[in-house]
């Protein structure tokens, strides 16, 4: 009883915190400034002009704007209230006509305002958290709802500040599963909402212009953007991929900062353990304590994982998949970051169908680079990704292979000169990709000018995150019926943008659609797969398909060009068995449970505030993976594991080994080097079973190839002996 009295008066101790605290909080307002309304206007006539998306400057898009700005401030409905909302319906039919005009006064009200209900709400759950006669119930049959559309905005303050209560609880379990006892997690908490405040408290009114100006950008692509001054520079830094830091392209969500992709031959490829859709929580210099990011400025957060060349950097994150209490933390050593440190390689894998070996070459392609500096300056030996895979093809036919796997997955693009150049290695001449731009005008020019260097069988593999410069190579060679191509759905990011200067920071603005020899768009749609894998990536979550306002999938006509019917024919028998065998194959099974395990829990749409309840659901979440584990073991015919305790002690030691594999390549790298040693064969079944699928459908079409060209030669034969 005296814990619940306790409770209850630190509850309305919070309560009245809360009625207080708004005015105290209450910052200056962030006003406009001069030029800012003329800049705004250039950033509007530009989108209105020349993107390649025309729209009419009309009520229907003011309305539109008005979520989406709304949505950019409160995409999880945290801070705003119903009441807010309702004030800002007056300019739901007004904001089109407003910014006509430049008037960008109705974004500053709004940022304001929820500025000062952010600022309010973290000052409350600071007073909250220091307040020691304050008892966390952790013994609660209650739950929390984090999906902001399936929930309303806040009626009321009261409401505010009892989904607040929750989200304390909920935080305060997620760091207690993290092994911090109490105190130290609310010490955690109490920096976390500190520094948030600083984060909005350093708002000023450039950013509030760029939030404004982007939120119109957003209407017309999710590729289209403003960026200020000081956007401008770290964009640029970036684009350079020169930076030393750890490789990873970053973005903000809810509060969160996420991985969106992670570059190719960045010191994060060279570790492997982060992966796209990973979201970063803190961040920590060397042996320096972790720093809580959790609601900062995504620039910020940079700067912090930024740093000099071979200094360490210590990472904190929730993996995409699986339990989301859990955080993991890696240590990466910094390094420069350019797309050619990664390039091409290539390695032999055997396959058996009906009793006969394949000898398949596989070549990994995880970017489409090229080293524009050294081939304006005519080195004979310039970096790109056609010169790195000719070689590597002529090496693959000197080894006498049956045929070749090209790895497009996670090949997020790159430049679209070697997209048609390597292309032009594996077809005759012919055109490789359309390009329309927003006057409608085609482009055809770029085309296959040689013969193929290699016409013998080959397969594309892609996925989820193949993208743009990826899908215009396996969309052109699916076209000319050359090659099949397995795996997920890739991508679909069929755009073009181009960067242009403002009187202030610059506008980054889609110009073109690419569009495939079919006549086809590899927008949104993507590059759909001739056999279907299941995808490591959740397709309503990952793609351009799941971003807002993206351009939609259409067609143009068929531009001409030779194509082969054979491989079609192939398609249903080389489907049927590869179904048939990712029910044997104990790792594709294998592989299969856990995407199915992981899909699983994230239908979940609330958890529960009670502290068993979420630590025994991280265990369930465990012993999933671990009776996966022995199952596959098993089937294999090898030892499975006695306990959970002992596949949890393999798989920290798993960890600790990725956390130096940086150092660890660069002495096997050297090691190489100098003696020639080669490298320990890769266990592709176990480590890929993927790849290994790939080239057992591969082995399949070859054998069925040989089988028909036996078949047809003997009836020829027959023939010849009957005449």
């Amino acid at each position: 009883m005296r814990q619940v009295f306790r409770t209850l008066s630190s509850y309305l101790l919070f309560l009245t915190v809360s009625i207080f605290s708004l005015s105290v909080v209450a910052s200056t307002p962030i006003e406009t400034e001069d030029g800012q309304s003329s800049l705004y206007r250039e950033i509007f006539e530009r989108l209105a002009s020349r993107h390649y998306r025309s729209q009419e400057i009309d009520d229907a898009l003011s309305d539109r704007y008005l979520d989406e700005y709304i949505n950019t401030l409160d995409s999880g409905k945290n801070y705003f209230l119903q009441s807010d909302i309702d004030e800002f319906e007056k300019w739901r039919s007004k904001l089109d006509d407003l910014s006509k005009r430049g008037d960008i006064k109705p974004g500053f009200i709004m940022f304001n305002r929820v500025r000062d209900r952010a600022m309010s709400q973290l000052e409350k759950n600071i007073t909250l958290l220091e307040d020691e006669n304050y008892v966390f119930d952790f013994e609660t049959s209650d739950s929390i709802m984090f999906d902001p559309e399936l929930r309303s905005w806040f009626k009321t303050q009261q409401e505010a500040s009892k989904f607040w209560e929750k989200r304390l609880v909920d935080s305060m379990i997620r760091l207690l599963l993290n092994e911090k006892d109490e105190a130290d997690a609310r010490e955690l908490l109490i920096k976390r909402y500190r520094n948030q405040i600083k984060q909005f408290e350093q708002r000023d009114s450039q950013d509030v212009l760029q939030l404004y100006a982007n939120a119109l950008a957003s209407l017309y692509d999710p590729h289209t953007s403003y960026f200020s001054p000081r956007t401008n520079e770290n964009f640029q830094i970036n684009m350079s991929l020169s930076l030393e830091g750890i490789g990873a392209e970053l973005s903000t969500e809810d509060d969160y900062t996420k991985i969106n992709r992670i570059v190719p031959g960045g010191p994060a490829d060279l570790h492997g353990v982060l992966k796209a859709e990973d979201r970063i929580v803190g961040v920590g210099q060397a042996e320096e304590d972790i720093v809580d990011v959790i609601g900062w400025r995504i620039d910020d957060v940079v700067a912090l994982i930024r740093g000099a060349k071979d200094t360490t950097v210590r990472l904190q994150f929730i993996p995409s998949k699986g339990d989301s209490s859990n955080t993991k933390t890696i240590t990466i050593v910094r390094d420069k970051v350019k797309l050619e440190n990664k390039s091409a390689q290539s390695k032999i894998l055997d396959v058996v169908h009906e009793g006969q070996t394949y000898k398949l070459g596989v070549i990994d392609i995880p970017a489409f680079y090229m080293d524009f500096e050294a081939y304006r300056a005519r080195d004979p030996n310039y970096k790109s990704t056609t010169r790195d895979v000719y070689k590597l093809v002529e090496e693959l036919k000197d080894a006498d292979v049956d045929g070749i796997v090209v790895d497009l997955r996670s090949n997020g693009g790159g430049s679209l000169y070697e997209a048609t150049s390597l292309t032009d290695l594996f077809i005759d001449y012919g055109p490789v990709v359309q390009i329309r731009d927003s006057d409608m005008r085609v482009q055809r020019n770029q085309r296959a000018y040689r013969r193929a260097a290699y016409n013998g069988p080959l397969l594309v593999m892609i996925n989820r995150l193949s993208a743009s410069a990826s899908e215009i190579f396996a969309g052109a060679l699916q076209d000319y019926g050359r090659a099949l191509v397995v795996g997920s759905q890739s991508f679909g990011k069929g755009t073009v943008q181009d960067i242009t200067a403002l009187s202030s920071g610059q506008l980054k603005m889609t110009v073109s659609k690419f569009y495939r020899v079919s006549g086809d768009s590899t927008q949104h749609r993507g590059i759909l797969p001739d056999i279907s894998f299941p995808s490591l990536h959740d397709l309503d979550e990952v793609g351009e398909s799941h971003q807002d306002n993206a351009l939609p999938w259409d067609s143009i006509h068929r531009v001409p060009h030779q194509t082969k019917d054979e491989l079609k024919a192939f398609i249903r028998p080389l489907t049927e068995s590869h179904l048939e065998r990712r029910k044997e194959d104990p790792d594709f099974a294998s592989l299969i449970e856990r995407i199915e395990l992981s899909d699983s829990w994230a239908q979940e749409k609330s958890l529960s505030l009670n502290l068993e309840e979420r630590r025994n659901r991280s265990e369930s979440w465990d012993l999933g993976l671990f009776e996966i584990e022995n199952r596959r073991l098993i089937a294999k015919g090898e030892v499975p594991f006695d306990t959970l305790e002992a596949w949890r002690l393999s798989d920290e030691v798993d960890e600790e080994n990725d956390t130096e594999l940086p150092e660890e390549q660069a002495q096997l790298k050297d090691q190489a080097e100098k003696e020639g040693a080669e490298e320990e064969e890769e266990n592709i079944p176990e480590t890929d079973p993927l790849l290994f699928e790939a080239g057992k459908i591969l082995g399949q079409q070859i054998y069925i190839e040989s089988t028909r060209r036996m078949q047809q030669l003997a009836q020829i034969e027959s023939e010849q002996e009957r005449d």
